[in-house]
């Protein structure tokens, strides 16, 4: 049983490594494409495969939650016909850790020829997705958390705590209010707290 325990507490460890590295090395790509999301007059998209993709669909949610209006497209259906879905006033965050990901690519090459402004998150700063878009953040690590060191696990952790970073700088940014979370979360336990704290419980 003790085994268990200090696997976990190893797994936690090199996690918080590599969030703590990330945050250190942010600068003024983060910045620019903070910039880019908050200007955006039309949606976020955002789009991956395997756990890239995973970790896209919950920071497309999380943008939607906060303010940015927002969602996920596979990058593989993307070159099935979802690319319909992008317009020129969009913005598109592509994840690909290696940033080779031929489907990926693909979709942020497309963006730019509708006319896109294209953020990568991509572990390679020199790989093809970084050479097509406007702004790159390094999400690198410097070892996976798992035995193999071959499993997304610290990569995906800080992927996911990057999209978290995004999406909050961009509704402080934008002076996201209270009001305008209980206005998305009506329902649930956060929609209850959300009301109660901007008074919309109050009897009539």
């Amino acid at each position: 049983m003790k085994k268990y325990v200090e696997w976990g507490r190893e797994t936690i460890e090199a996690e918080i490594e590599a969030l703590s590295a990330c945050a250190a090395r942010l600068d003024e790509s983060f910045s620019l494409a903070a910039r880019e999301i908050a200007a955006c007059k039309g949606k976020v998209i955002v789009s991956g495969v395997g756990k890239s993709g995973r970790v896209g669909e919950k920071m497309a949610a999380t943008f939607a939650s906060l303010g940015c209006p927002s969602f996920f497209m596979h990058a593989g259906e993307a070159l099935h016909g979802d690319s319909g879905m992008m317009d020129g006033r969009d913005l598109l965050i592509v994840v690909s850790n290696s940033g080779e990901t031929v489907e990926a690519v693909a979709t942020a090459r497309k963006a730019k020829e509708l006319g896109l402004k294209v953020i990568a998150m991509t572990g390679r700063k020199e790989s093809a997705i970084a050479k097509i878009a406007d702004a790159t953040i390094d999400i690198g690590v410097e070892r996976e958390a798992d035995p193999l060191g071959l499993a997304p696990t610290s990569s995906s952790t800080v992927t996911m705590a990057v999209g978290d970073a995004l999406a909050v700088a961009v509704a402080r940014a934008k002076g996201f209010s209270k009001a305008d979370f209980a206005a998305r979360h009506p329902g649930g336990a956060l929609g209850k707290i959300s009301s109660r704290q901007t008074g919309g419980d109050r009897k009539k």
